[in-house]
């Protein structure tokens, strides 16, 4: 009798461990919805390879000193710790989690990680429950409310997909690639790929695609009325158009490669025989040069520029949104 109550027990705490286990794993993967109208990343962020992504006042950031690893900070770049020890680029912030594509560990050191891998993954904003969203190689990405747009490689060429931030399956919108970056209200705000590179707008409810305006542009940015864009018939002029009264305005008449806006500053890097890295007001006044020379991933916070000497991924320098003055970057691994 004895033997049997022991036995009982057992079976009991047995159960009451499993299930325990159980439902610690389940409470570690759900994912809770966003709130509506939540944009993962800004899209001129996410245009320069998405190194920096601001959410509820924290900072997350791809550590390029550390060979790419995802960190965290204040936007004062305070209280910098890491997360883990991914090569992470294209990070975007939920209202509980962080979606990224990873490239395998930054360090040689780390174990549970293949070194190489390449997937689009989630984890908490505290780096824990990581998990894998996507196991193949994904060009760029977006977060719309609870589900992820992303262009992916396919046996045609580039295709765009969508899967929902929690459970589900991934669908493909289109078998060309059109860039899900620019996200406002529940649509897409894309350049044509195929007849023209005319502005559109796509709605991933229905796959509707309408045509906005009618002119060959690259990298739109939309903020306000305005949608920010380099200019193809006028060898990429930096220019902005204004949805609402149909008025083009030029904003820099030389060519131009890269280009980010935030804080109502405009960051440029010019073309041509002396490049340099420019800094204006976002109407267009005020230019000033703020680093000679080529640089590329123009990041911008809510305080601060980030951006590397083109083909320079291991170097990365600061300024304060509207300084003429930057210096490296280089926040120390912290003690673990």
């Amino acid at each position: 009798m004895k033997k049997m109550v022991k036995i009982s027990i057992l079976c009991i705490l047995l159960f009451l461990l499993v299930s325990s286990a159980l439902y610690l794993k389940l409470r570690g993967d759900y994912v809770k919805s966003n709130p509506p109208g939540t944009i993962g990343n800004t899209a001129g962020n996410l245009y320069n390879s998405g190194l920096f992504c601001e959410s509820d006042g924290k900072v997350y950031f791809s550590n390029v000193a550390e060979g790419g690893a995802l960190y965290v900070m204040n936007p004062d770049e305070s209280q910098i710790k890491r997360l883990n020890q991914l090569k992470v680029r294209n990070i975007l912030a939920g209202k509980e989690h962080l979606y990224f594509f990873q490239m395998g560990s930054s360090s040689q050191d780390t174990f549970g990680q293949i070194k190489g891998m390449k997937s689009f993954d989630r984890c908490k904003k505290n780096g824990k429950s990581l998990s894998s969203l996507a196991r193949k190689t994904v060009i760029c990405a977006q977060l719309m409310d609870n589900t992820i747009y992303y262009v992916s490689p396919t046996k045609e060429g580039n295709g765009l997909y969508q899967v929902p931030t929690g459970k589900g399956k991934e669908k493909q919108i289109a078998d060309y690639a059109l860039s899900p970056l620019c996200a406002k209200d529940g649509k897409i705000y894309l350049v044509g790929q195929q007849k023209d590179h005319h502005l559109y707008c796509l709605d991933p409810q229905t796959g509707g695609l309408s045509e906005l305006w009618n002119r060959n542009i690259w990298f739109p940015i939309l903020d306000g009325d305005f949608v920010y864009f380099l200019d193809l018939d006028t060898n990429y002029q930096l220019c902005r158009y204004n949805l609402n009264t149909q008025e083009m305005q030029v904003l820099v008449k030389d060519r131009v490669d890269f280009f980010n806006l935030g804080g109502g500053y405009l960051y440029y890097q010019t073309a041509g025989k002396e490049p340099g890295l420019y800094c204006m007001h976002q109407d267009g006044s005020n230019a000033y040069l703020l680093a000679q020379g080529a640089y590329h991933n123009l990041n911008i916070t809510s305080q601060y520029l980030y951006f590397q000497p083109f083909q320079n991924e291991t170097t990365l320098f600061h300024s304060a949104l509207g300084s003429s003055i930057y210096a490296p970057f280089t926040p120390s691994s912290p003690k673990e």
